[in-house]
């Protein structure tokens, strides 16, 4: 009589990760901005631009110095990060929306990757479509205006947490969403108002007194600090805290994505 192995429950046949599985998922998600790169990366540069030139010629000239910075250098960073936490976010979002909507979400299901896998997976697509965007808009930067990044290394972490933090919420607004309006309205109504009121534009300390403490609360303002001194090195609040605000805030995230995929929370039928 042959004895049977023993096995441990907790180990797959294929080991404690899917490595093959879990690469081909990122590699999915990807190619899924790559392949239509004019739509997901060339116009969000084009975006960007038209962003620069256009507030750099209406209110440049005449806005003088912020934070002891010329207003076009101050507004670089802030445009670069809310165009990386755009795209990060519309990302993940899109992928698991059409999968629902097309009603082949059950082949990224039925693979044998486990909850943390597939987060995985969809975070390095958002990620990867992020930081492309990112070095791109700081390449352009820096050919246009002679703006070289202050401190590259904390641009990159800041970069990187801002596209980390939004692909997890965009998972979040995925498994949420079951229609492309609703998806619409996340937009619309959270992810462009976080991008545009957490000090893109601005120093939070022009704010109110109200608003100023208010904004204080919101991640996404600390991802744009931190982009603004890793670019320019200056910034509203300190660089340390803001890091270990945006990692808690992704952190967090990142575990609901988690928790709602282990359920099949709006994904199995």
């Amino acid at each position: 009589m042959t004895d049977i192995p023993h096995t441990d429950p907790g180990e797959r046949r294929f080991g404690r990760v899917n490595w093959l599985g879990l690469y081909t998922l990122c590699r999915r998600e990807v190619r899924r901005f790559t392949n239509v790169w004019t739509q997901t990366l060339l116009a969000p540069l084009v975006t960007a631009g038209l962003f620069m030139v256009i507030f750099t010629i209406a209110i440049g000239p005449r806005r003088g110095d912020v934070m002891g910075v010329p207003f076009t250098s101050f507004i670089a960073p802030g445009i670069l990060m809310m165009t990386v936490i755009q795209n990060a976010f519309a990302n993940t979002s899109s992928s698991i929306v059409i999968s629902k909507v097309q009603g082949n979400i059950v082949d990224t299901l039925m693979p044998p990757l486990a909850p943390f896998e597939l987060v995985l997976g969809y975070l390095a697509g958002g990620v990867a479509r992020g930081l492309f965007v990112a070095v791109a808009i700081a390449l352009g930067i820096w050919l246009t205006t002679g703006l070289a990044p202050a401190h590259p290394l904390v641009l990159l972490v800041f970069a990187t947490l801002g596209a980390a933090f939004l692909s997890a919420l965009g998972m979040l607004a995925g498994l949420w969403a079951n229609k492309f309006d609703q998806m619409a309205a996340i937009t619309n109504f959270l992810v462009t108002p976080l991008a545009f009121l957490s000090g893109t534009f601005y120093s939070v300390q022009a704010l109110p007194p109200g608003l100023y403490e208010v904004t204080h609360f919101n991640p996404v303002f600390y991802l744009i600090d931190g982009a603004r001194y890793g670019m320019l090195g200056v910034s509203d609040a300190a660089p340390g805290f803001g890091f270990a605000v945006a990692l808690a805030a992704t952190a967090a995230v990142l575990l609901a994505a988690w928790a709602l995929i282990r359920t099949g929370w709006r994904l199995k039928a």
